[in-house]
């Protein structure tokens, strides 16, 4: 017969029983520890050389500024890039490369693999748009095209174009940003550049231009450099033909120098906020701070952004005795010396078979432009 189990003895089995199964627990439990970062490890590393779940098409995804990585790897989740934006962003931990991540629009493939965007992502290999200012065209005009392609919003565009302080940090000496916005092809990525930005870059262009052009140049005397603008922008204004932009240059600097109003049709139209596209009398003789037809030497500012060839006509305007102007309508001008020439070719130009009355727009587009009369407007 088998003796029985005294109750000390169940005891100590039961201990025995137990300390065994809480062995075997610990053992699973270390296994387990260590079994989870090799299968963390190779879960990661399966999904760093996965390809991605398109079929290879380039997708454009624009990266914006300050996005933290979580937000990188759910754009490129969203985007069909990655299949998966929690691993996309452990595995740049990993690699080292979450903090050199950079902002901006990228054509990115479909069919490569997490390791291969994080290469991308990192390098800064963005796409570059062209956008092209014209030489000559004024703020509300450089709003409109680069809001065109939502570069910037229009109006805090031209908020920060007049705002004095944002003027005062860029380091001109002006009451708004007219004349000191380069024309010029910019080349902007979405993501990298907003409008403080992109105004800064335009700034930056037009001073080292400036800067080169005025390189072994005098000013004009009593000019200043924004003086110069000022009349570059009106010299841009009155032609396209870049012959003719050092004899402009020169009328208006001759008529300067006799105390003779400058009378510029295109400062006329700059100075009213209801111009409709065709000069009259009337505007020529409204009262604004631009109209030299009414006011004596140059405006308060630029009344456009000129370019190079414009301010440089300025600085080196031609050899000529010249103080009027006049278009002969196929994109050239007929210089004069005296009114009387004057006023023949504005018959000639201008007026040849029109009715001509009071409110007729025989004065436009005519330097210097009196009225066919003995007198001459001063």
């Amino acid at each position: 017969m088998m003796a029985r189990l005294t109750g000390s003895g169940q005891d100590e089995m039961a201990d025995g029983e137990a300390k065994a199964g809480a062995a075997g627990f610990t053992r699973w439990i270390v296994l387990l520890l260590c079994g989870l970062p090799v299968f963390w490890m190779a879960w990661i590393a399966v999904f760093a050389v996965l390809p991605g779940p398109g079929g290879g098409a380039v997708i454009e995804v624009v990266i914006p500024r300050a996005s933290g990585l979580t937000r990188i790897g759910e754009i490129l989740a969203e985007q069909g890039i990655v299949r998966d934006s929690s691993r996309f962003s452990m595995l740049a931990l990993l690699t080292g490369k979450a903090k050199r991540l950079q902002a901006g629009e990228y054509a990115l493939p479909t069919d490569q693999t997490p390791l291969q965007i994080l290469a991308l992502l990192a390098t800064g290999k963005v796409l570059a748009r062209p956008v092209t200012i014209p030489e000559g065209v004024d703020l509300p005009r450089i709003a409109d095209i680069l809001a065109a392609d939502g570069w910037v919003e229009k109006d805090s565009f031209l908020a920060l174009a007049t705002d004095p302080v944002f003027i005062r940090g860029l380091g001109v000496q002006a009451t708004t940003l007219e004349g000191y916005l380069f024309p010029d092809t910019y080349y902007l990525s979405r993501g990298q550049q907003d409008v403080r930005s992109i105004i800064g870059m335009m700034v930056a262009r037009r001073n080292k231009v400036f800067a080169e052009i005025c390189a072994g140049r005098p000013l004009p005397p009593g000019f200043s450099r924004h003086d110069v603008l000022t009349l570059a922008s009106i010299v841009e204004k009155e032609t396209a033909q870049a012959s003719e932009r050092p004899l402009i240059a020169r009328v208006f600097l001759n008529r300067l120098e006799k105390g003779m109003r400058l009378q510029a049709d295109p400062t006329v139209a700059y100075g009213r906020t209801d111009f409709q596209g065709r000069l009259t009398r009337r505007d020529l003789e409204t009262n604004t701070p631009y109209n030299t037809y009414v006011i004596e030497g140059l405006p308060p500012g630029p009344i456009g952004n000129p370019g190079r060839a414009a301010i440089e006509a300025v600085l080196e305007p031609a050899d000529a005795p010249y103080l009027f102007f006049v278009s002969k309508n196929d994109g050239t001008h007929f210089f004069s010396e005296s009114l009387d020439e004057h006023n023949i070719a504005v018959g000639r130009y201008q007026k040849s078979g029109q009715d001509v009355s009071p409110e007729s727009d025989c004065f436009s587009d005519c330097a210097g432009a009196e009225p066919i009369t003995p007198q001459a407007r001063k």
